[in-house]
């Protein structure tokens, strides 16, 4: 059976599966025909290769001819709402969680997704209570702790905030952004030997983490460690250089002030 059924779902930052068996398409709307499926693979694999483009507005074209045909299938609404997300067309995007909520109410994906549109318009209170959702379906999601947590930092929470990262790690310990979110945390509170040794330990592991050569360039050079910080730097922008425009740091990566504030003294040498 057509294999583009069960849909992936993006989530802001992250990538999540929901899974719509295909019995359940099937009960739902039992006109679909053999040739229905096969033209609807073709447009789901086009959606997806146009994402991987990075072709937001084609995918979000494919989408809607897919909600036209399979207007019952929430992940194809999930969909859609994802490829507007990617071109910060949040509200429209909303709209599509909402109706793929309203056709799968039990499902997490949609939730999670949902939030992180949230967050993108800065209502991180509602943000929190779809995360607190899809914690209430799934008390082991790893992405809506690490998610929430983002969201009770934006508020200033930051011990809730590391509370939520530090769980997302232990559920998922390869889940590497959660502790790179602990470690940012930590250095917003002060608890800056910890932040270090955490980001240290990443970038062990992940050598090609910029984030974290990022962080260690920012925190490092603020420590008087000069020599440490600039080889960190030349690692990161080699991966990633949009760290060197802090408004993307702030605004979209989101590190905390503290962080922003280390970052901004290397960039500008002081």
């Amino acid at each position: 059976m057509a294999r583009w059924i069960c849909a992936l779902l993006t989530v802001g930052f992250l990538w999540t599966m929901m899974m719509l068996p295909v019995q359940a398409q099937a009960k739902a709307d039992l006109s679909v025909t053999e040739e229905q499926l096969q033209a609807g693979e073709e447009i789901f694999q086009k959606a997806f290769a146009a994402t991987e483009k990075g072709d937001f507005s084609q995918a979000e074209s494919y989408w809607t001819t897919l909600i036209q045909e399979f207007p019952q299938n929430p992940a194809v609404w999930s969909n859609r709402g994802n490829s507007r997300v990617s071109q910060n067309k949040l509200a429209l995007a909303i709209e599509d969680f909402d109706q793929a909520i309203k056709l799968a109410p039990d499902q997490p994906d949609p939730y999670l997704n949902r939030g992180a549109a949230l967050e993108g318009q800065g209502n991180f209170e509602a943000a929190i209570a779809d995360y607190n959702k899809v914690l209430t379906i799934d008390p082991q999601d790893p992405m809506a702790y690490n998610n929430r947590g983002n969201a009770e930092g934006a508020l200033g929470n930051w011990q809730d905030a590391i509370a939520d990262f530090q769980k997302a790690s232990k559920i998922a310990p390869d889940f590497a952004f959660a502790r790179a979110n602990t470690a940012l945390a930590l250095y917003e509170i002060g608890e800056t030997k910890e932040a270090l040794k955490t980001m240290r330990d990443l970038v062990r592991k992940y050598p090609m983490f910029p984030d974290m050569r990022a962080a260690l360039t920012a925190v490092l050079w603020s420590e008087g460690q000069q020599g440490e910080a600039e080889s960190n730097w030349v690692a990161a922008v080699a991966i990633d250089d949009r760290y060197q425009d802090l408004d993307w740091v702030k605004t979209i990566r989101r590190w905390p002030p503290h962080m922003i504030t280390s970052l901004d003294k290397f960039l500008n040498l002081k």
